[in-house]
């Protein structure tokens, strides 16, 4: 079914005053497109790993960025801290990342890919590729480059936005979540 026989199957609600046009609401298509690109959706990937989908998120910041701390991997990948030290543990267990020897004065810990975890990391990478491909086969290069710059925009607008609201909230007096005292960390942090 195409996006215009996809639109055309679902009308608008006729029961109700001005029904929200989810179809040509932008963040709500950036995250349907999202939920399909999902790492665990690709079944090959079940095939090269056995990880979870945040261990392979983490795996490929350490393998793409390392050595790395886990606050960087956070924030490189917006995920949750906790989200990222259960995967770093679990990596950590698999032998697919080591502790980076400290430098005296360094207070965090830094991770690395070991040498299996660089096999996982090539055979994940290689298929991502290949599936990027696949994905942009009927995009230019200029198309993906546009696109590239404008999630870029999307993506720090997102941030500043939502620590925005966390930061009015928080100021009144509200609580907030973790999430939420993160998102205004980001900020302060991409902002700096």
């Amino acid at each position: 079914m195409s996006n215009k026989m996809r639109k055309a199957a679902f009308t608008l609600n006729k029961d109700i005053a001005n029904p929200y046009d989810l179809y040509n609401h932008l963040p709500y298509r950036v995250a349907v497109a999202s939920n399909l690109l999902e790492i665990d959706r690709d079944a090959a990937i079940k095939q090269l790993t056995e990880l979870e989908t945040r261990e392979i998120r983490v795996l490929l910041n350490v393998g793409s960025y390392g050595p790395i701390n886990a606050a960087d991997i956070a924030y490189q990948s917006r995920l949750d801290p906790y989200s990222v030290n259960r995967a770093i543990n679990c990596l950590l267990k698999l032998n697919y990342i080591a502790e980076v020897k400290r430098v005296t004065n360094q207070k965090v810990k830094r991770v690395a890919l070991t040498q299996s975890g660089l096999t996982v990391y090539q055979k994940i990478t290689t298929h991502l590729e290949h599936r990027t491909d696949r994905l942009t086969a009927n995009l230019t290069i200029k198309e993906q480059s546009t696109l590239l710059a404008l999630l870029e925009k999307l993506e720090l607008q997102a941030e500043q936005v939502l620590a925005e609201t966390a930061s009015v909230i928080e100021a009144q007096g509200e609580p907030i979540t973790r999430d939420q005292k993160e998102l205004i960390r980001w900020y302060k942090r991409t902002s700096s």
